[in-house]
């Protein structure tokens, strides 16, 4: 084994856990920090009715092999459900389903050619095995031209713009093509609908066992435990500025002559790029110029627990400019709604800029904003089905 390591990480999401679960596997001193009062990132759970749920909606495909490795790894296979999904398009005030390739040959707002051309196009992505010949292209240029105008501004444009806003001109087809070859791995045969994994009583289950595991191998996993700064000596990274109280936890081998740092030999940051440019402002120049290119779109969740039900869909990309938000995931239309004593779970979301008016707004106020849009889905849909209400941002969501 190689020599032993104390290693600090920064992060409790899925990618920070991993991390620590196998440096700790692998004989090192692992000790993680999550600022938030719960594991998870993105993945967080919060409970419905007796039930835990993510606060941003999370399934996983089943050419997702990484994580399922890591499921039955930890012994959670069986409990992880593989259910069928139902997917569809909202456009010209109409949901249409839009799961199987005949569901494509149905899809009147597009000629029969179009339509041909479409799926031939899909299945040429699937088939495709490298991506990097798409790296010369963005999706927008490339889609256009394979697709046609009238497919693409239908198909293509909506779920670029929702996901990338003003900058979906500038994403790559790359990524694109890795999006259709994920989803068709979840498809065994053309015509076969398509499966989605998610574990019964969510994924806080993955999350549990992550930090148990850690915990029995040594590590030390911290929440409330935001870190400040990361201490740089020589050019390296050799500490963590954190809360005295953990510290007073970490004893006398991670101690130096600060009170409020501790010592380590190396550092993992599993942050987004302005977070970590805030926590080591020591990085070299050129570096700290990359990370501050990227850029992030804020994701907002608005979560209703309902009376009704909006659709028949679990997950409606909506094609239509007019809408104010761009996918309504209806949860309890994936999982049953007897998981949450029989109430409907919608989750409506977007991805904007951090500065878009609708970031600001309270839950009540986008209940009103999201109302009319709503009900151009369901003509039914009123916000006296809402018996609950919870909203979710994270401005480094996309």
């Amino acid at each position: 084994m190689e020599t032993r390591r104390r290693i600090g990480i920064i992060g409790g999401g899925l990618s920070g856990l991993t991390a620590a679960y196998r440096l700790a596997q692998a004989g090192h001193d692992v000790t993680l920090f999550e600022s938030q009062p719960v594991l998870g990132g993105q993945a967080a759970t919060f409970p419905v009715e007796g039930t835990r749920l993510e606060i941003f909606y999370h399934h996983i495909f089943t050419s997702d092999v990484h994580i399922i490795a890591l499921v039955d790894e930890l012994g959670l296979g069986d409990q992880w459900q593989w259910l069928p999904s139902k997917m569809g398009y909202f456009h010209g005030g109409q949901v249409y389903d839009f799961v199987t390739p005949l569901d494509l040959l149905r899809f009147s707002p597009l000629s029969f050619l179009d339509r041909i051309r479409c799926g031939l196009l899909t299945l040429y992505l699937q088939r495709t095995a490298n991506g990097l010949k798409f790296e010369r292209y963005t999706a927008s240029e490339w889609l256009r031209r394979a697709a046609g105008e009238r497919a693409y501004k239908v198909l293509f444009e909506p779920p670029l713009r929702g996901k990338f806003g003003d900058h979906y001109h500038e994403v790559s087809m790359t990524w694109f093509w890795g999006k259709v070859r994920l989803r068709a791995g979840s498809r065994k045969g053309g015509m076969t609908k398509e499966v989605l994994g998610y574990p019964k009583g969510s994924f806080q289950i993955l999350l549990d066992a992550l930090a148990e595991r850690i915990r029995s191998l040594g590590g030390r996993v911290y929440t409330s435990a935001p870190v400040r700064r990361v201490v740089v000596e020589g050019g390296r990274a050799a500490g963590l500025q954190i809360a005295r109280g953990v510290l007073s936890e970490l004893g006398a081998t991670h101690a130096q002559a600060d009170p409020d740092v501790a010592l380590f030999d190396k550092v993992i940051a599993t942050v987004p790029s302005p977070i970590f440019l805030s926590l080591a402002p020591d990085l070299p120049a050129p570096y700290a110029a990359k990370l501050r290119w990227v850029r992030y779109q804020t994701a907002l969740c608005l979560i209703l627990k309902m009376k009704g039900s909006l659709s028949r869909i679990y997950w409606l990309n909506i094609s239509d400019p007019q809408m104010r938000f761009v996918a309504a995931i209806e949860h309890t239309n994936y999982v049953p709604a007897e998981a949450y004593g029989g109430y409907r779970l919608l989750y409506l979301s977007n991805y904007l800029e951090r500065d878009d008016p609708l970031c600001s707004m309270s839950k009540e106020e986008l209940l009103a904003t999201y109302t009319s849009s709503a009900q151009r889905i369901n003509p039914a849909f009123s916000p006296e089905w809402v018996v609950e209400s919870w909203l979710f941002r994270d401005d480094a969501g996309q």
